[in-house]
């Protein structure tokens, strides 16, 4: 199994963020007066960039919801969820990081999150200087499952997209990085399982990061 790169999603995967993220989303909208049910937060907007959950959100809630101010309250409940509780690094990461440096393997990020909102959570993790590439949503015109984002982060990372393994914990990630050619791993976060369509697309489904280092381990031998 080649190991050129391995390629890491962020919220879910690395840091324990998508449940404040998701609480804080309905918190913005219940102030709006809208309800934002946990299944279609799921199955519309986790994992996805934001021009696709802008769409998803006016689809749902129609012309009377101003994103413009759902973006604005969310923006601010989330500063307060972030200053108050920080923000901490899935169990694993650290361990992950080590090995692939042992190694020399480079380590890039593919993340839906701006860029601007993914240094600040990268910063307060812990961890903004562990990557060597590094491609934000606001980056590609089109957001996961399409494979853009992963296309990119390869490409700055100087490997072929067939030797890079993608760690990903949504289906709309995970099917992104499988029609970019990776191979790739899923680690499902808050036991949100893949779709079937991810699962099939999918090398493997594990239960940490300290599984995935010792799979990557293996190919190393």
């Amino acid at each position: 199994m080649r190991l050129d790169a391995v390629i890491f999603d962020m919220d879910g995967l690395m840091i324990d963020t998508e449940a404040p993220v998701q609480i804080c989303c309905q918190k913005a909208a219940a102030e709006m007066g809208f309800d934002l049910p946990d299944e279609f937060y799921v199955s519309a907007l986790v994992g996805r960039g934001w021009t696709d959950c802008h769409t998803a959100l006016t689809a749902h809630f129609g012309a009377d919801f101003s994103l413009d101010e759902f973006m604005e309250r969310f923006r601010q409940r989330w500063s307060e969820h972030r200053d108050v509780h920080g923000i901490a690094i899935k169990p694993g990461l650290r361990e992950l990081f080590s090995f692939l440096r042992s190694r020399r393997i480079p380590i890039g990020v593919a993340t839906s999150t701006s860029r601007d909102e993914a240094d600040v959570s990268l910063r307060a993790a812990g961890i903004h200087e562990a990557f060597d590439a590094f491609v934000t949503g606001d980056q590609v015109t089109r957001g996961k499952p399409d494979p853009e984002i992963y296309l990119m982060t390869a490409s700055r990372l100087g490997v072929a997209p067939e030797g890079c393994v993608a760690l990903e914990d949504s289906s709309p990630g995970a099917l992104a990085a499988s029609r970019a050619g990776m191979t790739t791993l899923i680690i499902p976060d808050n036991g949100r399982m893949p779709t079937p369509e991810a699962m099939t697309a999918a090398f493997r489904v594990m239960e940490s990061l300290h599984d995935a280092r010792r799979l990557l381990a293996e190919w190393c031998v």
